[in-house]
């Protein structure tokens, strides 16, 4: 962290599965740790799923990796609905219901154009239920964006991190090119230290 820098007091309420410092969500128990900082509003963030997704969910299933997504709102200024944040919150209520990976990947595939609305609040619930989400909770969470406090403070850490753009990885604290292929060379090598 930057000298002078301010922490930012973790929100009241953190989706389940949130790390210890309540900043992302974990999926996964293995031993070396990547960090993916993604927007649910990112053109290339859906590329990055697309294309490295197999890679990671190898690496997941394998029990090689523990996977921390940071779902931020670096993009509301690219929706007039500020759509980054909403969906990023929309995750967290998708998380508390253990159902984060597969909303994460509905999102993705849905995802709408920059510059516009976004998907509203009822396309968010109803991605939900695409995602496997049958607990009517989560319409209550997502409409009453519960989360977006967290979304506001999973942002303010990344940029404290400087993060300052999505996809960004980073393996065992190391940034990488947010390539499959790399960070699993990157997973290998942390491991044989």
């Amino acid at each position: 962290m930057q000298p002078g820098a301010i922490t930012q007091q973790a929100p009241a309420r953190a989706p389940a599965g949130a790390t210890p410092d309540a900043d992302g969500i974990v999926l996964g128990e293995g031993p070396v740790r990547v960090d993916a900082y993604i927007d649910f509003l990112c053109p290339f963030c859906r590329m990055f799923e697309e294309r490295s997704g197999p890679v990671l969910n190898r690496l997941l299933g394998g029990g090689a990796i523990s996977l921390v997504y940071h779902p931020l709102g670096f993009l509301d200024r690219l929706s007039t609905t500020r759509y980054s944040s909403r969906a990023s919150a929309a995750s967290g209520c998708a998380s508390d219901l253990g159902r984060f990976r597969q909303y994460k990947d509905a999102l993705f595939a849905n995802q709408p154009p920059e510059g516009g609305p976004g998907l509203s609040q009822e396309q968010l619930i109803e991605l939900g239920r695409l995602a496997g989400v049958t607990d009517p909770g989560f319409g209550t969470c997502v409409a009453n964006g519960v989360y977006l406090p967290w979304t506001e403070y999973v942002t303010l850490r990344a940029a404290e991190r400087g993060v300052s753009g999505t996809p960004s990885v980073f393996v065992a604290g190391i940034p990488v090119p947010a390539n499959g292929d790399v960070i699993e060379a990157a997973v290998a090598e942390v491991a044989v230290r």
